[in-house]
């Protein structure tokens, strides 16, 4: 089943608090029914009503259970044009890149603590005259 494509315009008139769709990673989602529900408040959407909220969406990282609620709202694609420009789907290389450098520091947030703290219970055992 193709999916809608949506326009600039469709978007545009679907910008009030009783319309409302909001655009992320190039797909509309109408997001009306779920306004009132929405943890941040009514506000936070309805400011990025009518252009690409994509970014404002992942700053704030939002959990896997948002993500499953938007497959609910999905209303189609968005049909790229020289009125809104999109901040695609081609992030995802550089948020895998970010993620692998957070577990590395992650592991070295515990790895050099308990080797310095190592490293103090030897000084102290070898330097205290125990042998």
């Amino acid at each position: 089943m193709a999916s809608k494509l949506v326009t600039y315009a469709e978007l545009k008139a679907h910008s009030t608090k009783d319309s409302l769709y909001i655009l992320l990673h190039e797909k509309v989602y109408d997001v009306t029914k779920f306004i009132d529900e929405h943890p941040g408040g009514d506000e936070v959407i309805i400011a990025e009503a009518g252009r690409d909220a994509t970014e404002a969406f992942e700053d704030v990282g939002h959990s896997d259970e948002a993500r499953v609620i938007l497959k609910d709202l999905y209303v189609g694609d968005f049909e790229k044009t020289d009125e809104l420009k999109t901040k695609g789907p081609s992030t995802s290389a550089s948020q895998s890149a970010v993620n692998s450098a957070v577990e590395q520091g992650s592991n070295m947030m515990y790895f050099v603590p308990l080797a310095m703290l190592g490293a103090y219970f030897a000084w102290r055992y070898y330097s205290s005259g125990s042998l």
